[in-house]
């Protein structure tokens, strides 16, 4: 399950208003290293992605770990130059979409907010097992199942 458009929104404007405060900008790296599956409306997802892409440092060619640079004139710079042209961040984005980068998300995104976040940006709904599976299983169906929790019960 990935973010609604409403936590999305506010992980954008927190990822662009609070660049500059030393306290989030490891949570704001850390943000942007995580997977653009996690972001659930489309064009929250390519403003993400133009965020993360504007953001990332030069890398040399070796196999180092991506890191983004946070903080100063070069986040300013990406985040104005969204604002100023919507469609460098891609050919769908208006002015509306881009509007909220740059505007603090409010009192109420602290650190606790941040890390129901990062779980609702990698939680799976859970599928309900219908009636007959759901007996199945309580009775040791013959076969995989229950040899895997024999095995289980042995390692």
């Amino acid at each position: 399950m990935a973010l609604d458009a409403e936590q999305g929104k506010r992980m954008l404007q927190l990822l662009t208003s609070r660049y500059d405060d030393r306290h989030w900008r490891k949570k704001i790296e850390k943000t942007l290293s995580l997977p653009v599956t996690g972001v659930g409306d489309g064009a929250q997802r390519e403003v993400f992605l133009y965020l993360k892409h504007g953001l990332k440092a030069y890398k040399s060619r070796r196999a180092d770990p991506d890191s983004w640079i946070v903080g100063g004139f070069a986040t300013r710079e990406v985040i104005e130059r969204a604002k100023f042209n919507p469609v460098s961040v891609g050919a769908a984005i208006t002015k509306n979409d881009v509007a909220i980068l740059g505007v603090d998300p409010g009192s109420e995104v602290d650190e606790t907010w941040w890390d129901e976040m990062l779980v609702a940006w990698f939680e799976e709904p859970e599928a309900e097992p219908s009636s007959e599976k759901a007996s199945e299983s309580e009775d040791g169906p013959p076969g995989v199942a229950a040899d895997a929790t024999i095995h289980k019960a042995d390692a």
